[in-house]
């Protein structure tokens, strides 16, 4: 674990510490007003519950929390974007840098839905209390989790691609079909928000929630949140193109990548 905080800074530089420190500092308000929010329920009538946390309106405490939480997300995001593994390409951009910080966003949200999932078993089959909502907030993170890690896997080219025509054209043409398969890209893109930004503009402003007992406002915010990733990888693969565009041009085998095996283990021991 030293190993690991010790390494070179990626993009950060001297502002790694202070970054670290925020994260530290939010997370830390975070779980004491989460603490006091869950002794309220224990001991004190009509407390605060999830229905209040997704609808925190007048309710001070509950903004303080969600503040402090996505704050404590977004600065350990940013710090852990600073480090990465021996299999995940460096950043060569803004894009990429903030492809590399909404990564570590859904790695941590994964650990949320571990945590979720696992207050729900113990709730459900060891005090014979399953909650309303532990399902839906998987849901509603899981989705978000699935879209960073497209915007993640463009980044760092591993999206599937199949290399059969493309390695035996010419550089030119080569460059010709990236050109191709972007312009596609960006006009799907357009045509999706064209086609659905009304309707994610009005589900946004009327919360529309998920029809449960619990109701989250599940809808009115993933509508939104496809078409502003969706752009964010749009965005990340015209400068994949335009970093990639004078590089050298790269031949693919179906034989065993020894020094992709080995990064990966080197990743997985890190």
């Amino acid at each position: 674990m030293s190993e690991i905080l010790h390494k070179e800074s990626v993009w950060l530089g001297g502002l790694r510490k202070p970054v670290r420190t925020a994260a530290i500092v939010f997370t830390g308000i975070a779980a004491l007003v989460w603490a006091w929010l869950v002794l309220n329920q224990i001991f004190v009538d009509g407390a605060y519950g999830m229905h209040e946390m997704i609808r925190p309106a007048g309710k001070p405490i509950v903004w303080v929390m969600l503040v402090s939480a996505f704050l404590s997300i977004l600065f350990a995001s940013i710090y852990l974007s600073d480090f990465i593994g021996p299999i995940e390409d460096k950043p060569a951009g803004f894009f990429d840098i903030l492809s590399l910080v909404t990564s570590r966003m859904a790695m941590i949200m994964i650990g949320l839905i571990v945590i979720v999932m696992f207050y729900e078993v113990v709730s459900r089959y060891v005090f014979s209390r399953p909650t309303l909502w532990a399902n839906e907030l998987s849901l509603w993170i899981a989705g978000v989790v699935f879209l960073f890690a497209g915007q993640y896997a463009m980044q760092q080219r591993s999206h599937i691609r199949i290399y059969v025509i493309y390695d035996v054209m010419p550089r030119w043409m080569q460059k010709t079909a990236d050109v191709i398969s972007v312009g596609l890209i960006v006009g799907f893109t357009v045509a999706l928000v064209w086609g659905g930004y009304t309707d994610a503009k009005t589900r946004l402003l009327r919360m529309e929630t998920f029809g449960t007992a619990w109701d989250p406002p599940i809808p009115g915010t993933m509508k939104a949140t496809i078409l502003f990733i969706i752009v964010l990888v749009t965005i990340q693969a015209v400068s994949n193109l335009i970093a990639d565009w004078n590089k050298a041009p790269e031949h693919h085998t179906d034989e065993i990548d020894e020094l992709e095996i080995e990064n990966i283990r080197k990743t997985l021991e890190g």
